[in-house]
């Protein structure tokens, strides 16, 4: 039974062209980045597959551990830069280097120094490079104690309200960071943590050809038939379910392997391996990018078969797939237009774990929920969440089809 109604979903020329149509909108979405990459050089600005070959041989000799030694070197190579008048130009508002001082010293890395110089910044600065230029040259770069104290300042920023058990539990978690922190080229993960909400596209398309399931019985008129029949209310329903979960794993695998495929085919795997604190420092969770990623996309996973057992539960209820997807389509894009004003607050942590936002990793903004002295992260409470939506929603789905009411 199960791989009839398989065939059943497959077989319909509405799933192909549905599927067709988000497989394109995902390559596309995934696409955009690597179509649109360009980097810079003395000459001008480098497209396409030659900009991301020059941004990967730059980082060729940046792939080292940052350890203290290594960040007073290149701190001090900064400084003695701006030390010369004739590298230096001004804007009205900042200084900044030009020239051979720039184009030799600091585009080849300004990435790495950039984010050495954010750690130095107040929370609510971003001064670049140029910051390197104004730290104490005391010989000592105290990165990590730098590090370690902007994190504190964070988590005890007023306006965060973070309780006590919330800062420690975010100060442990930080703790758990190896250090030194290694370096490296990392620009393919890098769009892939900050696109993944993109794949509530690949969600949407599942949902859409599995809305007929229940309620499609009803439009055509064969529910009678089906309740009637010896298995219809017990074996052909769990077969019906089991199809849609089969299916939507299926198409959604297909999606996320496009959705990272293309950007790792054109950027490299290279950055699997590092620490996801070398694009932003003051992430506290001790992953590495493909330990992130595979987080993130494990959520979104748990997001899906809520949403497939959602669809279910209204598929049986409803007369017509189009009032199921009336329902679906603002469950799932709504929080799209909604904006968190913090990360605090019983709209911010709502808003979080609304299925679009939590396909959306945010490792870096310190989420957390509590329940009495327990304290959880957004990942927790996400997969918590969803995973009881799905556990609740299903034997609904099943009751609403099994009794319904033959007219």
């Amino acid at each position: 039974m199960v791989k009839y109604e398989f065939l059943k979903i497959v077989r319909k020329k509405s799933t192909l062209i549905i599927l067709a149509v988000s497989l394109i909108l995902t390559s596309f979405l995934f696409g955009l980045p690597i179509m649109q990459y360009q980097t810079y050089s003395e000459d001008g600005a480098i497209k396409g597959k030659e900009g991301i070959a020059f941004s990967k041989k730059q980082f060729a000799d940046l792939s080292v551990p940052l350890t203290e030694e290594y960040i007073t070197e290149i701190i001090q190579e900064v400084q003695q830069l701006f030390e010369n008048p004739d590298n230096i130009g001004y804007d009205g508002n900042e200084q900044f280097l030009i020239g051979d001082a720039y184009w030799n010293g600091i585009a080849p890395r300004e990435k790495l120094l950039n984010m050495v110089a954010k750690t130095y910044d107040s929370p609510n600065e971003n001064s670049g490079y140029q910051k390197l230029a104004s730290l104490n040259g005391n010989g000592h770069a105290d990165f990590y104690q730098a590090l370690s104290a902007k994190m504190k300042t964070l988590l005890n920023m007023p306006e965060r309200a973070l309780s006590e058990e919330q800062k420690g539990f975010w100060s442990r978690l930080a703790d758990k960071v190896a250090v030194p922190l290694q370096y490296g080229y990392y620009e393919g993960w890098e769009i892939i943590m900050s696109s993944l909400e993109l794949l509530m596209i690949a969600i949407l398309s599942v949902c859409v050809v599995i809305a007929p399931i229940f309620s499609g019985e009803y439009q055509a008129g064969t529910d009678a038939v089906i309740l009637s029949a010896k298995y219809g209310k017990t074996k052909l329903i769990s077969a019906k379910i089991i199809a849609s979960f089969l299916f939507g794993t299926l198409a959604f695998t297909l999606h996320v392997v496009v959705a990272c495929g293309l950007p790792l085919a054109a950027f490299g795997i290279d950055g699997w391996n590092l620490p996801i604190q070398i694009a932003n420092t003051m992430v506290p969770y001790p992953f590495t990018f493909l330990q992130a990623a595979l987080l993130s996309i494990f959520i979104i996973y748990l997001i899906l078969f809520a949403m497939i057992s959602l669809t279910l539960f209204l598929s049986s209820k409803m007369k017509t797939p189009y009032l199921v997807l009336l329902v679906l389509v603002p469950v799932l894009f709504l929080p799209m237009f909604l904006t968190p004003n913090g990360t605090t607050g019983a709209y911010n942590l709502m808003l979080f774990l609304l299925p679009y936002r939590a396909a959306m990793p945010e490792i870096g903004k310190f989420i957390s929920y509590q329940f009495g002295s327990l304290v959880l992260d957004a990942f927790s409470v996400r997969a918590i969440l969803y995973v009881v939506l799905a556990a609740v929603l299903l034997p609904f789905a099943r009751r609403g089809f099994q009794k319904h009411q033959v007219l």
